[in-house]
């Protein structure tokens, strides 16, 4: 095998167009193309700046009757995997921009849902208004239903119009020649935005909880005011989740469509094993919940199988993760 081909090979086992390969070896893309094409050889100092990024020797490079049988196929093996053009990467970030603000506002809806309900009562037990208790808890809870069906009905929305892309998510793919610059240079350019987001939702959810504080400065027996007021703390919690939903949401499209972070090829190798034992906990959880409340008709009590489950997932994500990375 002729250094050509090594190169061809390599590049494409660590998932690398001509373009990236260019960058991290600060040369042009037709110099890449030329060495691939055999038309010309690196000089030594490219030939060890190759070396270093392949984890292999410089003999193994230059030296044709030095092969490593561990990357034979590799070519064919790249040549399978699905090519995200330029029109689909565009294509894709728009729809996630757009989505972005139809699940962020999904959620803040479904943050803000029980206010009704919480105020309504507050106001059927202080019998100013004469609303029963039955009505407040009717009324409270269809304003309820319907914002979480409103909701609801965004998310799936949401979810057809991303539905072709989820590709991106599970498979290992390659890009197109111009595809992962034109992505970096986004994401390039919306890091300051996505920093600058992140620390204003934070501090917004922050400060959500002043004006329960200051409602117990004021009157805390008043039990209208405090309500008011932890509906103002809703308010502002959905206002910096909206921020922080959005932001991230655009933010992982650059990163699916570069295959990094959460979405490098490593853990979409992982993540069918996550996937299936994560669905087989949850499982296991529904059965012991329904288990125990059937057997002891405590219905009451036995909710707390949730919470523990909830405290015991990332415990056991993180052990799924090791035993992975270990293999």
């Amino acid at each position: 095998m002729i250094f050509a081909d090594k190169l061809i090979l390599h590049r494409k086992k660590a998932g690398w167009s001509q373009e990236e390969l260019a960058e991290k070896m600060n040369v042009s893309r037709q110099s890449v193309s030329k060495w691939e094409g055999a038309q010309s050889v690196p000089d030594l100092q490219k030939i060890i700046r190759l070396s270093e990024l392949f984890d292999v020797s410089t003999d193994y490079l230059l030296k044709d009757e030095i092969e490593d049988i561990e990357f034979l196929g590799s070519i064919e093996n790249s040549d399978s995997l699905r090519r995200v053009t330029m029109e689909e990467a565009n294509s894709f970030l728009a729809v996630k921009a757009t989505t972005s603000r139809a699940i962020a506002f999904a959620t803040f809806l479904c943050i803000l849902s029980p206010i009704s309900l919480f105020l309504l009562a507050v106001i059927s037990e202080s019998g100013q208004f004469g609303v029963s208790e039955n009505a407040a808890a009717g009324i409270g809870m269809i304003v309820l239903l319907v914002i979480i069906a409103a909701a609801v009905s965004i998310f799936i929305a949401s979810g057809s119009k991303t539905a072709p892309y989820e590709y991106l998510e599970t498979e290992i793919f390659e890009t197109e020649y111009g595809v992962s610059g034109m992505v970096k240079e986004r994401k390039e350019q919306y890091k300051a935005a996505y920093t600058r987001n992140n620390v204003l939702a934070t501090c917004i959810c922050i400060f959500s909880a002043v004006p329960l504080f200051a409602g117990v400065m004021f009157d805390e027996h008043n039990d209208l005011l405090m309500i008011c007021l932890f509906s103002v703390t809703l308010l502002l919690i959905g206002i910096g989740t909206y921020i922080f939903v959005r932001t991230g949401i655009i933010w992982a499209s650059y990163e699916k469509l570069l295959q990094e972070g959460d979405y490098s090829r490593s853990k979409k190798e992982k993540q069918s094993v996550t996937s299936a034992i994560s669905l087989t906990y949850w499982l296991i959880a529904i059965a012991i919940y329904l288990g125990w409340s059937f057997s002891t008709d405590g219905w009451k009590s036995t909710w707390v199988v949730w919470v523990i489950a909830g405290v015991l997932y990332p415990a056991v994500l993180g052990i799924i993760n090791v035993w992975l990375s270990k293999k």
